[in-house]
């Protein structure tokens, strides 16, 4: 009981900002006229709240717990693979963007419909759901670790609750709802991550020379190994950091529904592409302020006998002052939501347009459908999390790990797309299947580390593709070039 009533401040300021989120979800709830306006905001969203919309969508709690654990116990490397979003998203907002923008595109698989056929799309969209569905499944498990801190429930029930308040979410507001509800989101979590730092800093036990001496602060990380295994075995190397962070911002931006979703929501071509330009930039100096944290609370504890991503969330609850500490999970959950809601509403969607392609002009008459779809998604998130409970990976290597895992072959297909005008629907399906297969053998080969997953994806669906369309369709026209 006691308790309780220290902790009784923190529950209501999480109560009032969990309450405010849902009254913006269902006052946009109200203006959806139709399923398109639903999910795609009748494309009339500007340009810079979709930029913070992107950002607080991949923020994650994973970013706000995992990464400030894994600077806590390696260093500053991750940030490579952050100049490497920045590549990745100009160039897709050079090259994929006026692709979506040809025409009525849906969803990000619709371009795959009109380059290749119908099978291509749904295969694709198919692949998207299983992968983010599993992706989705450790960030609601994250989002559940401080909850279980704060409550002292257990995992499973703060699980639950989570889940449900992001299925109400992203439910009540469609894609408009949710990028709004994002830019309020992304300053609540910020201003908590920013604070955190500097009571961290202004309590730390160490001097800040310790950062020096135990190689804390190193950001590029030169040494790329003696051997080619070593090379592909190290994740966060100069090479692997940028070119995995460039591939994995191609296609979890230009080539999976989450993002592509909110994309499609702006005016037109040119605030798309500033947009995705400009949260680019700010993801930056995000992590850079996450990695911090973790160094701050390596000053902080020292070492201690704890899974990385316990660490944030043991400060947060037992360091920073009452009130203080509920609005810096407020901010936690406020990334955790971002995510699963986007997730939730992307996923019914694909549904919607790449599998069941329901053709309908009011909302009001199809809104069992999605609310169906809705509480069937939000369901396999919750088992999917179930299955992550015991991983003793850091979360952010192991949700980065599973989207890396798909993401190659889906990139591959929108590239094949692009740069090969002969490749037909039977060459992209056989290339996915291929790199499928293959990356499969190198995962449980354990071939590489995860930030070059998606190269070799792309590369193995690239190959086989041109080589299809090069030769094998020379000498068997009538089976590949129909």
């Amino acid at each position: 009981m006691a308790d309780f009533n220290n902790r009784l401040i923190d529950y209501i300021v999480i109560l009032v900002y969990l309450g405010l989120v849902l009254f913006i979800s269902f006052l946009y709830k109200k203006k959806q006229q139709s399923v398109k306006e639903y999910f795609l905001g009748a494309v009339d969203v500007p340009w810079w709240a979709v930029t913070f919309s992107i950002i607080a969508s991949e923020t994650s709690t994973l970013t706000f717990i995992s990464i400030p654990g894994l600077a806590y116990i390696t260093n500053l490397n991750f940030l490579q693979v952050t100049f490497g979003y920045l590549i990745g998203r100009v160039i897709v907002a050079k090259y994929f963007l006026p692709a979506y923008f040809k025409g009525e595109l849906t969803t990000a698989y619709s371009f795959l419909e009109n380059r290749f056929g119908i099978k291509t799309r749904s295969i694709a969209s198919i692949i998207f759901l299983f992968t983010r569905a599993a992706a989705e499944g450790v960030r609601l498990f994250a989002a559940a670790i401080p909850l279980k801190l704060l409550l002292g429930i257990d995992y499973t029930y703060a699980i639950l609750i989570v889940a449900l308040i992001s299925f109400i979410y992203s439910w009540a507001g469609g894609v408009k709802g949710i990028i709004w509800v994002d830019v309020l989101q992304m300053g609540v979590y910020i201003v908590g991550a920013v604070v955190a730092l500097i009571i961290i800093f202004e309590n730390k036990t160490t001097p800040f020379s310790a950062l020096f001496q135990a190689d804390k602060l190193q950001v590029f990380n030169l040494n790329f190994g003696s051997s080619i295994g070593e090379f592909f075995a190290k994740p966060y190397t100069l090479l692997s950091g940028i070119i995995g962070g460039t591939f994995l911002s191609m296609s979890s931006h230009g080539a999976d529904q989450l993002i592509v979703q909110k994309l499609l929501a702006t005016r037109n071509l040119k605030t798309a592409q500033k947009a995705l330009t400009a949260s680019g930039i700010l993801i930056i100096i995000q992590f850079a302020i996450f990695l911090m944290i973790g160094s701050g609370l390596f000053l902080f504890y020292g070492k201690l006998n704890l899974k990385s991503d316990e660490i944030f969330p043991k400060f947060i609850i037992e360091n920073l002052p009452t009130g203080l500490s509920g609005f810096v999970v407020a901010g936690l959950l406020a990334a955790a939501l971002s995510s699963l809601a986007a997730s939730i509403s992307s996923m019914s969607s694909s549904t919607i347009f790449d599998l069941l392609k329901k053709k309908v002009t009011n909302l009001k008459n199809q809104s069992a459908v999605i609310l169906v779809l809705s509480i069937g998604w939000t369901s396999i998130l919750v088992v999917s999390s179930f299955l992550f409970m015991n991983s003793s990976k850091a979360l952010v290597e192991l949700a980065l790990g599973i989207s890396s895992f798909t993401f190659g072959g889906l990139l591959g297909v929108f590239l094949l797309g692009l740069l090969n005008n002969k490749a037909n629907e039977k060459t992209a399906i056989i290339s996915l299947c291929v790199t499928t297969f293959s990356m499969i053998f190198i995962i449980i080969n354990n071939l590489t580390s995860w930030t070059w997953f998606i190269f070799i994806g792309v590369s193995i669906t690239l190959i086989t593709g041109f080589i299809f369309t090069g030769f094998v369709a020379k000498f068997f026209p009538n089976k590949f070039n129909k």
